[in-house]
């Protein structure tokens, strides 16, 4: 699985929070019937584990917030060996400390006029006075009021293995429509659709996380081929040509999407 560097995969798919700029909103909105929100079976997670190569970036998110999975415990200690990272709101961090404690980092996602900020930042520094942990990254995600960019600017500066990044908002439809203008590499591919795949609850396989109720872009299930056989399949090959060739209208979901796999702040 040569070029394979990171593996998203999502232990559930349910979420805690009620994020006013998320697609979720939009998905229950226009696609109800494509909401069937649930978690991954913890034996789809032992069959994936053996066929994931060493060194590969394993990041616990996709569509949810991972620690409403009850057994996050023995999930991440399937994956031992692996650097293991996830995303989260941050509402469970305190409650799934032991949990986190297993990860090499954690996100904290921040968005802008969200009403349990206060209690969001509240549970966050209880998490950071801990003397063993992971790294942990405060996102803020658009334009954060100052006093909440202070305190996490100085979390930075006080405690061990704390720092923050900011990135650009898009649009709750998908990957478009950004407040600024998105960066592209050099060679013009999606870094995602050279490095990356993502796995739903149910074991379906893409080359990212953007939204697809339609599975527009969907490469195979590991309940019915092997993680292998998706990486190296024709559609895969077909899909990553189109994007060499600087033809990625070609690819049914990547047509309409404007990231490059090069997250700006």
């Amino acid at each position: 699985m040569n070029g394979l560097k990171s593996l998203n995969i999502e232990l559930t798919s349910r979420c805690n929070k009620n994020c006013w700029m998320c697609g979720r909103r939009k998905q229950e909105n226009d696609w109800p019937e494509s909401c069937n929100w649930g978690d991954m079976p913890f034996d789809l997670l032992e069959k994936l584990c053996d066929q994931v190569p060493k060194g590969v970036f394993i990041q616990w998110h996709n569509n949810g917030e991972p620690l409403l999975y009850e057994r996050t415990y023995e999930a991440f200690r399937l994956f031992e060996g692996h650097l293991m990272g996830l995303d989260t709101n941050g509402k469970l961090l305190w409650e799934k400390r032991h949990s986190v404690d297993l990860l090499s980092s954690v996100t904290i996602s921040v968005i802008p006029d969200d009403p349990e900020g206060a209690e969001q930042l509240d549970i966050a520094e209880k998490y950071l006075m801990q003397k063993k942990r992971p790294l942990v990254m405060f996102r803020m995600l658009g334009d954060i009021d100052a006093a909440r960019r202070y305190i996490i600017l100085k979390w930075s500066e006080k405690y061990d293995k704390v720092d923050f990044c900011k990135r650009i908002l898009h649009s709750p439809k998908g990957s478009f429509d950004y407040e600024k203008e998105i960066v592209k590499p050099e060679h013009g591919i999606c870094e995602e659709m050279l490095h990356k795949l993502a796995i739903d609850r149910f074991g379906n396989v893409y080359p990212c996380v953007r939204f697809d109720h339609e599975r527009k872009n969907l490469l195979g299930n590991i309940n019915e081929l092997s993680l292998e056989k998706i990486w190296n399949s024709n559609k895969r090959k077909i899909w990553k040509q189109f994007h060499v060739n600087h033809q990625r209208n070609m690819v049914p979901l990547c047509a309409a999407c404007q990231f490059y796999g090069i997250p700006r702040g």
